[in-house]
């Protein structure tokens, strides 16, 4: 496995989390990072994406203000903050790497990402 995500747990509304993913530092250092969501019967929605840097991160407007990516080069970790969780925000959570630009203003696609992660589950209940 290449790209493990965790973090994952039960938390309330309003409540916060930060999800990790680990890769090789050859992945992260090679490849940009991106964060998806998936809902129980809906399809796989882009969250969040990281440049080179931190600089330029996009956010889905479902999440925008709310969380932040970043990534720690030295720990090989990349981090997802969510604060002011929602009930909508539980999903199945993926890390994914292997695109090559990132951008606010551009949309992640699951087809730009080669390396995946299995997945790690995020519930928002009271």
């Amino acid at each position: 496995v290449q790209v493990v995500a965790s973090g994952g747990v039960l938390v309330q509304p309003g409540g916060s989390l930060r999800l990790s993913c680990t890769a090789s530092a050859f992945i992260l250092h090679a490849y940009l990072t991106a964060w998806f969501r998936q809902s129980t019967g809906l399809v796989r929605d882009s969250v969040s994406c990281i440049g080179y840097g931190n600089a330029y991160p996009y956010y889905s407007d479902s999440v925008k203000g709310r969380f932040t990516a970043s990534s720690d080069a030295a720990k090989n970790i990349v981090y997802l903050q969510m604060n002011s969780l929602k009930l909508e925000d539980t999903a199945v959570y993926y890390c994914a790497a292997g695109a090559h630009f990132c951008h606010a203003s551009k949309t992640p696609l699951i087809d730009e990402y080669e390396y995946w992660g299995q997945g790690t589950q995020v519930t928002v209940s009271s």
